[in-house]
């Protein structure tokens, strides 16, 4: 949950690339109550945008939401995440994989992650 769906989704394209189709944000506007659906991959997947008070994301909702990213990818989306302050930008090796944990401005729990660990390691400071 949300307290602005817009304002939810103009964040997420900003952070993560994430955009609605037209389609889907006339039909969110015409029904308060449903979500805004946002996609980084051309509509393949989504996630859930829902208007209403902030829930306690420890019980209510999603724990984690965790994207994919390739090495060189991962390593840009790091740096920028630091320069935009994101929080808390913590980057752990998986010894297989790399990835990087931050909330949005809800608390909402996010996750980017590499299968390259090799480039990836370069975001590890």
């Amino acid at each position: 949950m949300v307290p602005d769906r817009h304002a939810a989704a103009n964040w997420y394209r900003d952070i993560l690339g994430l955009t609605a189709k037209p389609e889907d944000e006339r039909w969110a506007d015409e029904n308060p109550g449903g979500p805004l659906m946002i996609s980084g991959d051309g509509g393949h997947s989504f996630l859930a945008l829902f208007q209403g008070p902030s829930e306690d994301t420890k019980t209510d909702g999603f724990r984690r939401v965790a994207f994919g990213a390739n090495g060189d990818q991962f390593v840009e989306f790091v740096a920028f995440g630091r320069e935009r302050g994101l929080k808390p930008m913590k980057v752990v090796d998986h010894e297989t994989q790399i990835s990087v944990y931050f909330t949005d401005p809800w608390g909402h729990a996010l996750e980017v992650t590499t299968h390259d660990h090799k480039r990836g390691r370069a975001a590890v400071k």
